[in-house]
């Protein structure tokens, strides 16, 4: 597809000529809209459970942001592996979008956990690191090494699945190892940038009930 766009491209079409694409990337780009509407839906979902679950609308922010680290990984994958991206990889990246999120739940509930409790952040940090670290690479692994036999192509008819496994190997595992130290980095900037605000509102309120 893209040398037929390059070709045309560098021969000018007559006037009134217009090219197009049909048959299976009609339906691919079509597809592909569907799944991008989907992604979108299910961004917005996991976004408004999360944010009732923990009474708060900025720690889902904080477990999002390992959904933009995964796809550091997929595309890595796809660059390691040299398989074509696929209407099954978008499903893959849907599918990431729901399990990565897991971990970094893991990590925040048992830091807010500990801070309820009485700990000091960095504090309830450490502890949340070292406690939940198991669980977390558990629940990875499993999920990484069921993937290997539909990655590695195994089986009649695995290769159409192919991509869906290298999405979710490479992107859930880029995330995991990433998520144990950026989320609780956002999540301590959070809260000093929360404590700052905090801060000045009351210095405004102090301020203002002096000058009346």
């Amino acid at each position: 597809t893209n040398l037929m766009k390059k070709v045309v491209t560098d021969n000018q079409l007559p006037t009134g000529v217009t090219y197009g694409f049909g048959g299976n990337q009609e339906q691919f780009a079509d597809v592909m809209k569907d799944l991008v509407v989907a992604l979108t839906a299910a961004v917005l979902l996991i976004y408004f459970i999360l944010a009732a679950q923990f009474e708060s609308y900025t720690l889902p922010i904080i477990i999002m942001v390992s959904a933009p680290l995964s796809l550091i990984g997929v595309f890595l994958g796809f660059i390691i592996t040299r398989v074509n991206f696929s209407i099954m990889s978008m499903v893959g990246i849907i599918m990431l979008l729901g399990i990565v999120v897991n971990n970094a739940i893991i990590l925040i509930d048992y830091i807010v956990a500990l801070r309820e409790k009485g700990h000091e952040m960095i504090e309830a940090i450490k502890i949340a690191g070292r406690t939940r670290l198991r669980p977390i690479f558990m629940t990875t692994g499993t999920t990484v090494f069921g993937m290997i036999p539909m990655a590695l192509g195994i089986g009649q008819g695995s290769e159409m699945y192919q991509g869906m496994a290298i999405t979710v190997i490479f992107g859930l595992t880029f995330s995991t190892l990433l998520t144990l130290v950026i989320i609780p980095v956002v999540y301590v900037l959070e809260e000093k940038l929360r404590s700052k605000i905090r801060k000045k509102i009351r210095k405004n309120r102090s301020v203002f009930k002096d000058e009346n």
